[in-house]
């Protein structure tokens, strides 16, 4: 995959020394605390942080008449520690088998795995981060979420 083409970008610079930054991105408890667009919670994510390891995160929203449960999977492809974090994702069930897009309903031309770059770097006493999420296009409610997560990981790191 490449990250030439106009993909879901953030770039960010946070108040927070850049092993905070980095841990939020690391420790399964803390990712719990920021991950997803607003209004969902992240009940599940199991988070073996190695090249070769893998993930799974469950992103919940609950809603009165049900609950909306989206499960990820993913192996962890390039880690710099503090500075650069490389991940695949793609959508799974409860047992992390990959699911194909169209079984989950989202558009044509979906890519079955994408992939999720982090790059940190200090910059004086705040860290610097920019995330590019590879096979989601920019302008796309997938770009939307992650700057809402982003939101979210900036004022928890303000706390």
């Amino acid at each position: 995959m490449s990250d030439n083409q106009n993909w879901a970008r953030v770039e960010r610079s946070f108040d927070a020394p850049i092993d905070a930054v980095w841990n939020m991105w690391t420790d399964p408890a803390m990712f719990q605390k920021w991950y997803g667009p607003m209004g969902m919670t992240v009940p599940v994510a199991e988070m073996d942080v190695k090249v070769g390891g893998t993930r799974k995160i469950a992103m919940e929203m609950v809603r009165p008449d049900r609950t909306m449960t989206m499960w990820f999977t993913g192996v962890y492809k390039e880690i710099t520690p503090m500075t650069r974090l490389v991940y695949t994702e793609a959508m799974c069930d409860a047992d992390g088998n990959v699911m194909s897009p169209a079984q989950m309903g989202m558009p044509e031309g979906t890519p079955d795995i994408t992939e999720v770059i982090v790059e940190l770097r200090e910059d004086g006493d705040k860290t610097a981060m920019t995330m590019v999420h590879v096979g989601v296009p920019a302008g796309s409610p997938g770009e939307g979420g992650w700057a809402q997560a982003i939101d979210k990981l900036a004022e928890m790191l303000a706390a």
